[in-house]
């Protein structure tokens, strides 16, 4: 329903201007809870992806020397890697947690895991991937 003011301009009511407001409102509440799941999904998935190739790496430089490497950046400068990975979950590269090999006489970067303390939308924590 257009209002038709007396020289002639339309426009829309008071009335029909909040309905609308209040429509984009509940579309919106509806949608961000959607949105934030998107964006921590995906900020997962660059994690699992992550410790897969520092994994993945970590097992082709033992399998070519022998031994663990002493540290992520070993990987980088044999070029196993082309950098460290950032976390998605921490923001940064250099919170990553590492783990030593279970033999006791082996030294060096057995495996890694994440620096966060977040829990997943699983329920898990983090560190524990």
């Amino acid at each position: 329903m257009e209002l038709i003011t007396k020289n002639g301009n339309r426009g829309f009511t008071l009335i029909e201007l909040l309905i609308v407001i209040t429509i984009i409102g509940i579309l919106l509440t509806i949608a961000q809870p959607t949105y934030k799941n998107s964006v921590k999904r995906a900020r997962e998935t660059v994690l699992k992806e992550n410790l897969f190739a520092m994994r993945s790496a970590i097992d082709q430089y033992y399998a070519d020397n022998g031994t663990y490497p002493g540290s992520l950046e070993d990987l980088v400068q044999k070029g196993y890697l082309r950098s460290i990975p950032r976390d998605p979950i921490t923001n940064s590269n250099t919170t990553w947690i590492i783990v030593p090999p279970p033999n006791p006489e082996e030294t060096g970067v057995y495996d890694v895991k994440s620096g966060s303390n977040e829990i997943s939308l699983s329920g898990t924590p983090y560190s524990d991937w």
